[in-house]
């Protein structure tokens, strides 16, 4: 596992138009595919059955209808620019009951010949309900086939396996109903096109650059849950992306990369041109301080993670471990399994997951939905609370100590839903200031026999080894480190390493948090796909943390310089 920019040419005005809808009902296209899905649900729950054998005892149809938009420019030209639409179906049916039921073993498998046709998952972008109606009835069907071989294979594994503690197979959850209010944008995209081109046209005038791109994407999703005891869900969800990213090589030949992502739900968030020039005048200077930066020895002693940086080593190594079905996957190491009501962080750490929540101190949550993949309302979910576990994170597929959903089940596209994070929040009582914090480092640093100790401003993402065939570990990749010189304070970048350890031993070596809350916005990749979610955490203070040499290849720099920093007249100025 799944963690903006300026340029004085683009003082532009966006041309963004939005078209407002004060209600969003099943009006087109979404009455059309919620009839549709409604229909042949109907058809199916009634006649579907094969022989002498069980009949479905749900059936939940989803529909995905994905729009996105592309463009990205380097050092001024466009290099992309695309638009793209399309609508995708999962169609989940059960046989057995919601104590025992066909939901998917992973020590299972199906071994059906369908003579290599696979029915597509792709929906008809077209309006035509018969079509569309086509399209869910072969999945249906391939999906009652697959679900009573999978259910025959568990009967028969419990012949001969252990008994466990018995934990439903699915939840049962009240009927929703519930269409999301929202807008519908339109995009310029040649207003784009210019923006991105003028602030990626401003990295040339930072020589020993190799790339200086800026990007520019929008996705829009409208989501339609309909399933077989009465759900309808119909939801929409709009996301803007803006990727600054700049590369280039040290004089010892090492890659060196920065950057910075801003993700916003509506435009008014978008900074301003002043600002844009900022931020990409940041990446730059940040990456040529890197550049001649030393190289940093591995390490263990005391570090700070700085808020953002925070937020991602929480979401790596407790968030992923909270997800629900890891509980149920003898795979997974299970790292928290058995422990509710049991205390496994620092008391003074609680952790709650919020998707309800839209904003934090400004800043719009990539976290927040209002129902999850399965038509489930989103719940605020107390997880850890003075370092006691409560709960896990759950969809509809419940867990020892945890039978009903939380509203956690999340997938991208058509994937099957699985628990996910949404908003992770980590708040302390054990708060000092910043300047307090550095004191703390140090003295930790000096009774350590340190020379330094470390902080760690930004992540830029992270990874973590959750199965039980491996270590239970975790990896991130900070941005910007700096030395922490144990008797004066001075601080020196440094770069080349990256943090890694084992969550339990990590967790237990929290010393104190600072006051400040930041927030970090990304998209994480696990089970179920890329979803998007947020993480916010104060700084944190570490007695030990572990740092190891980043393994990267070192190549000689271009021979040649750029071809604009020739001549003076091409430089931005």
């Amino acid at each position: 596992m799944a963690s903006g920019v300026g340029m004085k040419a683009c003082s532009i005005v966006l041309c963004i138009i939005w078209l407002g809808c004060p209600q969003v009902s099943f009006a087109d296209p979404g009455q059309t595919l919620i009839s549709a899905m409604a229909a042949e649900l109907s058809r199916n729950r009634a006649k579907l059955k094969i022989d002498d054998f069980e009949v479905p005892y749900f059936i939940g149809y989803r529909i995905v209808d994905e729009k996105k938009i592309h463009v990205s420019a380097s050092f001024g030209a466009l290099i992309h620019d695309s638009e793209s639409k399309r609508r995708r179906a999962f169609v989940d049916v059960r046989v057995g009951d919601y104590k025992f039921d066909s939901s998917p073993d992973p020590e299972l498998g199906l071994n059906l010949d369908y003579e290599q046709f696979r029915p597509s998952a792709q929906i008809p972008l077209d309006d035509d309900q018969s079509a569309i109606q086509g399209t869910l009835w072969l999945l249906t069907d391939t999906a009652y086939k697959k679900a009573l071989s999978m259910y025959l294979q568990k009967k028969a594994k419990a012949v001969n396996s252990v008994k466990k503690a018995h934990v439903d197979s699915f939840s049962k959850e009240a009927v929703t109903t519930a269409v999301n209010q929202s807008l519908s944008p339109r995009i310029d995209r040649p207003a784009w096109r210019t923006l991105v081109k003028g602030m990626s046209l401003r990295f040339r005038k930072t020589e020993s650059l190799m790339s200086g791109t800026v990007s520019f994407g929008f996705v829009h999703l409208k989501t339609y849950v309909v399933n077989s005891e009465g759900t309808r869900v119909a939801k929409e969800y709009g996301l803007y992306q803006l990727v600054l990213d700049a590369v280039t090589r040290a004089p010892d030949g090492m890659l060196l990369e920065q950057g910075k992502t801003l993700y916003f739900r509506s435009l008014d968030e978008m900074p301003s041109p002043g600002e844009l020039d900022g931020l990409v005048d940041a990446v730059a200077d940040d990456l040529m301080a890197l550049r001649i930066a030393p190289m940093a020895d591995p390490y263990t002693g005391p570090a700070i993670l700085e808020s953002e940086a925070s937020g991602v080593f929480f979401h790596e190594t407790i968030g992923h471990r909270l997800e629900g079905e890891r509980q149920n996957d003898d795979s997974e190491g299970q790292t928290f399994k058995g422990q509710l009501g049991k205390k496994i962080l620092p008391e003074f750490i609680d952790i709650v997951d919020d998707p309800t929540l839209r904003v934090l101190n400004t800043q719009t949550l990539n976290g927040h939905y209002t129902h999850d993949d399965e038509g489930v309302p989103a719940q605020r979910t107390v997880l850890i609370e003075n370092g006691i576990l409560k709960t896990f994170l759950t969809s509809r597929t419940p867990v020892e100590g945890v039978s009903q959903s939380n509203g956690h089940g999340r997938a991208q596209g058509t994937a099957r839903p699985v628990a996910r994070m949404g908003n992770l929040m980590v708040t302390s009582s054990k708060r000092v200031s910043r300047n307090r914090l550095k004191e703390m480092l140090i003295d930790e640093a000096k009774k350590q026999g340190k020379p330094y100790g470390l902080i760690i401003t930004d992540i830029i993402g992270g990874s973590t080894n959750t199965s039980n065939y491996g270590y239970q570990a975790f990896k991130g990749t900070p941005r910007k480190v700096y030395r922490v010189d144990a008797k004066t304070g001075a601080e020196t970048l440094v770069r080349g390493v990256e943090m890694v350890g084992t969550p339990l031993s990590a967790i237990n070596k929290i010393v104190a948090t600072g006051r400040d809350y930041g927030a970090f916005n990304g998209y994480c990749g696990a089970e179920s796909g890329y979803v998007p979610v947020s993480a916010s955490a104060p700084a944190v203070l570490f007695r030990e943390v572990e740092l190891q040499r980043t393994k990267r290849a070192k190549r000689r720099n271009p021979v040649l310089p750029a071809p604009w920093n020739l001549s003076p007249n091409s430089a931005v100025k």
